[in-house]
């Protein structure tokens, strides 16, 4: 639900994916530069920071009801999908997690692009 009006609240499971997405990305991002094979990562953990900030992107416009909302989300589904596809070559716990919330993500934002 819409935290002072109500009104965001056909987008809340979206925002709300956005925002555990970020999360997710940013601490993936975090224990990757931290991993023995960093250099095998760098398409990885740059995926990581251009999703975290998309996502970050469509929570502002879906909270705001921006014009282009859903156009973003969809374009959020996709680098979401790209960033899971990266994660899920690596076998570490926090990508295989960060991967699935990427899917989960990227489900939501397809959800709210065709509303």
């Amino acid at each position: 639900m819409g935290i002072l009006t109500g009104k965001n609240n056909v987008m809340q499971a979206c925002i709300d994916a956005c925002n555990k997405c970020v999360q997710a990305c940013l601490e993936c991002f975090n224990a990757c530069l931290n991993e023995p094979d960093v250099g095998v990562r760098k398409n990885c953990i740059s995926i990581l920071v251009e999703c975290a900030m998309m996502c970050q992107m469509s929570v502002a416009m879906m909270s705001m009801s921006a014009q282009f909302s859903k156009e973003h989300c969809q374009l959020c589904a996709q680098i979401c999908d790209k960033c899971a596809q990266e994660c899920a070559m690596f076998k570490d716990d926090h990508c295989q997690k960060c991967a699935e919330i990427c899917r989960m993500c990227a489900e939501e934002c397809r959800k709210m692009a065709n509303m």
